[in-house]
């Protein structure tokens, strides 16, 4: 048995897990089978480990992800960007499954990334709804923008993806409201956050879904997590423009369409975006920040476990 506060780095791969241990610099490999994932959390339940990093592959990592925290320990699924830019800081420049497994326990020793939170099944399932109905939304806009330039023999194919799409669209979107109505407690987290003016089925069904850690953040997490925190770009007597970036590009394509209905017919946010644009910001920049702040809104509303009221605005 090793002894002492560890970080555990997993590389994962189609066939195999890399393993390594910081700070013993050991490490193995095993496959990425269901029973080498029942061995693995056997060791690691035998190890006081402090976090598990493990990059979002694309699925691959999904099995191992879930077993370890049902095990109870403490998981981290993180972006793989974030962790190649680390590496390079480093000087890490060499990348083999090895060295990135090393440089995964490093990461999570330097970073502290959030633990993972193990969505329910019906979340899981409401996940898989949501997630594909954004690729059909993004299939129909294709479809429809080929119609404009489309010549007459390839028309009628187009016009028959665009039916077959709109008629899964349209029967995703029933899917996932009755999923979230025979759910009490999705349906109680949708019926809070749909209290607010400008927040409508889609956004509340991408924020019970992609954002389960809505209402569990203080304002500042939440919208680094929403990738709308702003980062200085400053120096010597330079003071460059702010940009925000990282997050969860899904949610902020979602929130941004609903952030310009919000503009409109949410007092709180209509204001702000008026005063904004009176002051000289740009239009973009107004959104963004408008975005950000009804954000901030829904995490209070899903905290307090209280309906919308003007008051979140302060």
């Amino acid at each position: 048995m090793m002894t002492g506060t560890m970080y555990i780095g997993v590389d994962v791969s189609k066939a195999w897990l890399d393993i390594a241990v910081h700070p013993t610099d050991e490490g193995w490999r095993t496959e990425n089978t269901e029973s080498g994932v029942t061995k693995l959390v056997k060791v690691f339940q035998e190890m006081v480990i402090d976090r598990i990093v493990v990059e979002a592959t694309g699925g691959y990592e999904a099995r191992l992800v879930e077993r370890l925290a049902q095990a109870g320990l403490p998981v981290c699924r993180v972006n793989p960007g974030r962790v190649r830019r680390f590496a390079q800081g480093m000087n890490w420049l060499a990348k083999t499954d090895k060295i990135d497994a090393k440089v995964l326990a490093q990461f999570g020793e330097k970073a502290q990334p959030r633990l993972l939170i193990l969505p329910t099944e019906a979340e899981k399932r409401l996940s898989a709804l949501v997630k594909r109905r954004k690729q059909v939304v993004d299939m129909l806009t294709a479809e429809q923008n080929r119609t404009e330039l489309a010549e007459q023999e390839v028309f009628e194919y187009i016009a028959n993806a665009i039916q077959f799409l709109q008629k899964q669209l349209a029967d995703l979107d029933t899917q996932i409201q009755n999923l979230i109505d025979q759910t009490p407690e999705l349906k109680h987290k949708r019926d809070l956050l749909q209290s607010t003016p400008g927040v409508g089925k889609v956004l509340s069904a991408t924020l019970v879904s992609q954002m389960p850690e809505l209402g569990s953040c203080d304002r500042k997490e939440i919208a680094a997590l929403g990738g709308l925190a702003p980062f200085n770009h400053d120096s010597g007597r330079k003071r460059g423009r702010r940009m925000i970036r990282g997050g969860r590009p899904f949610i902020r394509s979602v929130l941004y369409m609903a952030t310009i209905a919000a503009t409109r017919f949410n007092p709180v946010i209509k204001s702000m975006y008026e005063r904004l644009l009176k002051t000289g910001k740009q239009k973009k920049v107004a959104i963004v920040a408008c975005m950000r702040k009804l954000l901030t809104i829904l995490n209070a509303i899903l905290r307090t476990q209280t309906s919308w009221q003007p008051v979140f605005s302060a």
